[in-house]
């Protein structure tokens, strides 16, 4: 009598139920990189430098089911020689139904335009790095959890992020707060080019866990229970049918930090970009940041009011081959006022 493998006819079943045919294998890998490299003119010294080195892996394993990775190898901020390796996303990606899907893995977290679109290779950046928001911590750049996604719905082509995941007081592997973090983003696209978008992101920091967003250089722990709350509005229009040469993106995000000694302080920080593309391949650019906080008794972050100025010259040799050469005027109120000079090589391969 023929025995029946039921590990066999479990395994079968799941695939099944995920769409993988008996025997289909992996229809699509791609692998790519990024890399950029830099040389700047600050405080009476020209330095070279390089950025970061980004493996970008995506695979389309059935047809619903899809994977994406990213790694990326950057030099040491303890040690000028030594590299770091952060893996910066791991998602699974199931489409259950049209342009529905669930996503689960390590993501960007979809609050801001800027932090939902351009991945770590610099080569796709407008501007030579991140706007100013993105180093002083406003933004919570990666959440480790579930969320559920749609995308391009309707005629307005309305797009939505519902997430949960372990939050900002916790890690990739375990979460220190018995709840989570939850972000729902929503968005627009009434015409070619053009991108409206909201966002609300609530975390909860339990007393005695590690601060991983904090701006302050080093990762202090939560002396209380802080909540916070950050809410995002972006317009983003690039790349119409009406007009190829204007580029403009601007963002606000507000953030509202509560705890139990100090009670609720709040940042704004907004950045404004706009660039011009004379040619097909050259495009001059400005960028306008700004930070502030309504108190210097900041319960997260690191209460630096900063203002900056960015003026820079773009040359896109390809898709994937482009040069920038920027200054920089950053004027805070905890460090003095700098200024910056710096030409990027930036490309994908």
């Amino acid at each position: 009598m023929k025995t029946i493998d039921y590990s066999r006819v479990t395994l079968l079943l799941i695939g099944l139920l995920l769409g993988i045919a008996p025997g289909a294998t992996a229809q699509r890998t791609q692998i790519r990189g990024f890399v950029d490299a830099v040389s700047y003119y600050q405080n009476g010294k020209v330095s070279f430098g390089l950025g970061e080195q980004d493996l970008f892996i995506t695979s389309e394993i059935t047809e619903r089911l899809s994977f994406l990775g990213e790694t990326v190898f950057k030099f040491s901020l303890a040690s000028p020689t030594n590299f770091d390796i952060s893996v910066e996303r791991i998602i699974l990606k199931y489409n259950y139904a049209g342009n529905h899907s669930v996503l689960l893995g390590k993501h960007h977290t979809p609050i801001n335009y800027w932090n939902d679109t351009y991945h770590h290779g610099r080569v796709f950046f407008p501007t030579i790095d991140r706007p100013l928001l993105f180093a002083q911590g406003i933004i919570p750049l990666h959440t480790t959890g579930v969320s559920l996604q749609g995308q391009n719905l309707g005629r307005l082509r309305f797009g939505y992020d519902a997430m949960v995941g372990n939050g900002i007081g916790s890690g990739d592997v375990v979460d220190n707060n018995p709840l989570k973090s939850a972000t729902l983003a929503v968005h627009i696209k009434p015409t070619d080019g053009m991108r409206l978008g909201a966002s609300l992101y609530h975390d909860a920091i339990s007393k005695g866990s590690t601060m991983h967003n904090h701006s302050g250089g080093v990762r202090p722990v939560a002396l209380t229970r802080i909540s916070q709350d950050i809410m995002t509005g972006s317009v983003s229009y690039t790349d119409s049918v009406f007009s190829k040469k204007f580029e403009l993106l601007a963002e606000s995000s507000m953030v509202s930090s509560r705890s139990d000694s100090l009670g609720m302080q709040r940042a704004v920080a907004t950045y404004v970009y706009a660039g011009l593309r004379l040619t097909e391949k050259i495009i001059p650019y400005v960028r306008v940041d700004d930070t502030r906080f309504t108190s210097n008794r900041e319960v997260y972050f690191l209460s630096n009011n900063t203002q900056s100025f960015v003026g820079g010259l773009r040359y896109e040799l390809s898709y994937l081959a482009v040069l920038k050469l920027e200054y920089q005027h950053t004027n805070g109120s905890v460090r003095p006022p700098s200024d910056k000079v710096t030409f990027q090589v930036a490309v994908g391969f």
